[in-house]
Formats: C-alpha cells, structure tokens, sequence
C-alpha cells in the first residue's frame, strides 16, 4: 500500500515542476483542487498553446476506452501529455471500474487528473488510486492550516503579513480560500513589491467587514446592549456590506466563543485556548473574555436565532434590514427568532 499525500506537498511538487502519472483529487475545496490541476498542467505542458498534448473530459459523458486511449497516446513533440477529468463524482460506476485497471498500471508519459467533489472508497478506482499514491483529499481548510494559508499566499507574492492582519483577512472572509487568494493579490499590489501587509492595510484596500464592528456585535451581544449592536449593524448595512455576510461573520465569531468556553473547560488558557477556537493567539484575551459573558443557553439561543434569520434573508419577503434587526433584538434578548414559516406572513 502507498503512503498517500496531502494536498500541500502535491502543490509544492507541482510548483517545482514533478509530477506523476495518476491523481486523484477529492473533496469539496473547489479551490484547491482546481490550483492543483493547474500547476499540474503547467508542471507536464508548460506555458504552451493548448489542444496539442492536454485533453479535458467531463462527468457524466466520460467514456472510460476514450480516456484510456487518449492517456496511452504518445505526446506530440513533447515529454508528457496531460488530461483531466472533472466532475468524477458523475463519471457512471462501470466507467469508473474500468479507469480503475488503468490507475493500477499508467503510462509513465500521461498525468491523468481527476476532480471529484466525492468518490465511494469502497470502488474499484478509489482503491487503486490510494495504492498508488494519487488519493489526495481536497477539505476545507481549519485553524493552523488556514492560518498557514494565508501566510503562504502572502510570501508567494514576496511578503509578510502581520497576525492581526491575517486575522482580519479570516475574520471578514472566513476560510473562502478563492476571496483570501484575490485579497492578497491586491493587497500585494497596494502595499507594493516586498513590503509588509498590515491591518491598516487591509482595512484600506479590503472592501470587507469590520472586524471591529462584529466584535462590537458579539460584545454587545453578550452584554445585551441591543442599542449599541443595532447601531453597529446599521453602520455596516449603510457601508453597503450584505446582511447574509454580516450575519455569517457574527455567526463565525460566536462559533470561536463557544469553542473557547469549551477550551476553557478542558483547562486550557492564552494562546493554546485561542489556537483550539480557531483564532490567532493574539486573540486570546477578547476571547477569553467574550466566553465568559456567553453561558450555553445564551449561546443555543443565539445559533437558533442565525439559523432561523438565514432562512428568512434567503426566504421570506420581509426587508433585510428588518430581519437584521429582528435576529440582533433576538440576539440580545436571549429569546428564539419566529420560524421561518411564520416569517412569511409578518408584515
């Protein structure tokens, strides 16, 4: 059995220019998986026109013998030949069973790529693959590994960035690793070449949340402060900012806040509580302090009351802006939002 890989050494090899016959890339990171199939492409091809050695099939039409026989074509005035399949989850099983004899022996010309959201392990092709090495899970990233994320994208372009900027990158983007990617590609260009990103820089060229104002939120919250959280909501409506990413923003930092009480429990303190709730230690005292305002009830009321204003912003006809301040009178009330059937019919 082959030891398999992640993601990130796929990359760093790609990026260097190595390749293999077969891989595989599965889960629901659309990003990593299409950054993948790039520099995969890049590292077999090169920069060249295309349509001479590198093929595309899709889904539901892959015939199995089409995509055989393109991969054991030999390349034309070149080293290798790429191809990719995407949309694997759709390819129909027998197909997949007969890609499967070839996974288990590739011709050492061809880099096959498949792109699959999900693939049953127990097939045919998901056990090659992992024999062979080319079973790479493509996950959302959590914790340390976003962190890391961001820190990678901003040394790719030539620069540092501070913990607090790349707090507030997470803080207003969550873990969207396409929007961190365009985020740092202009914030690259806005400090300039090889100069530091700050958090003033971030908040100057990032059109986004204010981390400030959610906390803002999320203490008033917790202190019951309805008229001090209405008009940090307010601000950020007038700033244009839309109410479904203000109100996954504040769900975001009360998700953090019940992890840190849960870490608190466990007996963890400082940097190491911070780490366990998905922030940046440098958090770890307004953390802290914000787990501690927040019992349970308050916190299974508050996710009850985001739940429910998430259907009603995508659901009901009642104005944004009043369901906002309805889940915010919630929030701060400790009380249950109405159902969203009931929303229907408010006026």
């Amino acid at each position: 059995m082959s030891e398999e890989r992640d993601i990130q050494s796929l990359l760093g090899d790609a990026r260097a220019g190595k390749w293999q016959p077969i891989v595989l890339l599965v889960g629901s990171e659309r990003f990593l998986a299409e950054r993948a199939a790039k520099l995969l492409k890049k590292a077999v091809v090169g920069d060249g026109p295309s349509g001479f050695n590198d093929d595309l099939f899709h889904g539901a039409q892959v015939v199995a013998s089409r995509v055989v026989g393109t991969a054991k074509t030999l390349p034309m005035m070149a080293k290798a030949r790429y191809v990719l399949i995407r949309d694997a989850e759709d390819v129909p099983a027998a197909e997949l069973d007969a890609l499967a004899a070839y996974v288990a022996a590739p011709s050492p010309s061809t880099c096959l790529v498949m792109i699959a959201e999900k693939i049953d392990g127990r097939s045919k092709l998901s056990k090659a693959a992992k024999s062979a090495g080319a079973w790479i899970e493509c996950e959302p990233l959590k914790g340390p590994l976003l962190e890391r994320f961001v820190l990678g994208e901003a040394k790719r372009r030539g620069h540092t960035i501070s913990p607090d900027a790349g707090q507030a990158l997470l803080d207003a983007l969550g873990n969207d690793l396409a929007a961190i990617d365009d985020a740092v590609e202009r914030l690259s260009l806005y400090v300039g070449k090889g100069a530091p990103i700050d958090l003033a820089a971030v908040e100057a060229s990032i059109v986004r949340i204010r981390v400030d104002s959610i906390w803002t939120v999320v203490d008033a919250v917790a202190a019951r402060k309805s008229a001090v959280a209405l008009e940090a909501v307010g601000s950020l409506l007038a700033d244009r900012e839309p109410p479904l990413r203000i109100l996954a923003m504040v769900a975001r930092q009360l998700r953090m806040v019940a992890k840190a009480k849960q870490a608190l429990a466990d007996g963890l303190r400082g940097p190491e509580m911070a780490r366990f709730a998905g922030a940046l230690p440098f958090k770890a005292r307004d953390l802290e302090a914000a787990a501690r305002k927040f019992d349970d009830d308050a916190l299974r009321a508050a996710f009850r009351a985001l739940a429910e204003a998430d259907l009603a912003l995508k659901g009901s006809k009642r104005p944004p802006e009043v369901v906002m301040e309805e889940v915010i009178l919630a929030l701060c009330s400790g009380r249950d939002l109405p159902l969203v059937s009931e929303w229907q019919f408010r006026v």
